[in-house]
């Protein structure tokens, strides 16, 4: 296939083929399309394969032998593609790259070693960003208007009612991304890759008044199946039980040191973080992206 490709499917996108099976009006289902994109960023694309669950478009494939034999990865920072036509600031794109190489370096952490160089590597991984839909901040601003509006009617009693009424987003001006990423040997081959692209819906995940704001939150999204992938040789979006986090991954997301000290190059989140994006605020006011003088 040639360079810029877009892989467009035939199917309604998952984010609203869920809404529509659990019988949510359309004005809810609303959510950005994101197509999956084909930069030319991985090394091949022969073997990927579709595969999707209700909120992601994707493609993967992977050496599970290969993979599970692997002990140590290097990360290398994730990238823009060339042909991404987002309109973002230098501070964003830095603030959104950052925030999936932590993503995908916490959870790779569950089972690797993560090393720089001079470590010999069992497995490079990198990432690309193929495509940002970028948020309509006007729209996630008035979301957020309505949210406290409803809030405040429910609490004085003006509506009573033993259901609670939902926080719904305004739908238009919804964000989103797609990535390509793969993991290689030491000699280049190519062990696993995927492509993956989602859109906010207006009806789940958090909103924040940022052109990066649905990109932002979907990065670790991103992390965690592209991790999975790794971490356990399979299809992340193959329905199986779920399993728990790790006490240092649980402590990492709350602030806390990440178990592979190498993560540190990616800064920290924390209970600040979190409250921020509860209300809203732009990731870049509480996320200071990679740690300064720290080595990748």
């Amino acid at each position: 296939m040639s360079m810029g490709l877009y892989l467009r499917a035939s199917r309604p996108k998952p984010t609203c083929r869920l809404a529509s099976l659990i019988g949510l009006l359309p004005l809810i289902s609303a959510c950005a399309t994101v197509p999956l994109a084909q930069t030319g960023s991985l090394s091949s694309y022969e073997r990927l394969a579709p595969t999707e669950g209700f909120f992601t478009d994707a493609r993967v494939t992977v050496d599970k032998q290969a993979i599970l034999a692997a002990k140590k990865a290097r990360i290398i920072p994730t990238s823009f593609a060339a042909s991404t036509k987002a309109s973002l600031s230098d501070a964003d794109r830095k603030v959104l790259a950052n925030a999936v190489d932590r993503a995908v370096c916490v959870g790779l952490s569950d089972r690797f070693q993560i090393v720089s160089p001079p470590q010999v590597a069992d497995l490079t991984v990198h990432v690309s960003i193929a495509g940002v839909v970028p948020t309509d901040e006007t729209a996630v601003a008035a979301s957020k208007v309505i949210s406290v509006g409803t809030s405040v009617v429910t609490a004085s009693g003006i509506v009573t009612t033993p259901i609670p009424i939902p926080s719904l987003r305004v739908p238009i001006g919804l964000g989103g991304i797609a990535l390509e990423a793969e993991a290689v040997d030491p000699g280049g081959n190519q062990m696993a890759a995927m492509l993956w692209a989602r859109g906010a819906n207006s009806f789940t995940g958090k909103a924040r008044v940022s052109p990066i704001g649905d990109a932002y939150e979907l990065a670790s999204a991103f992390g965690a199946d592209f991790s999975e992938l790794l971490v356990t040789g399979a299809d992340p979006f193959t329905l199986r039980l779920p399993s728990l986090p790790s006490m240092e991954k649980v402590a990492s997301l709350l602030g806390g040191a990440p178990k592979e000290a190498a993560c540190e190059a990616f800064g920290r989140l924390g209970i600040t973080d979190m409250l921020a994006g509860a209300i809203g605020l732009p990731p870049e006011w509480t996320d200071k992206g990679p740690q300064v003088g720290a080595g990748r």
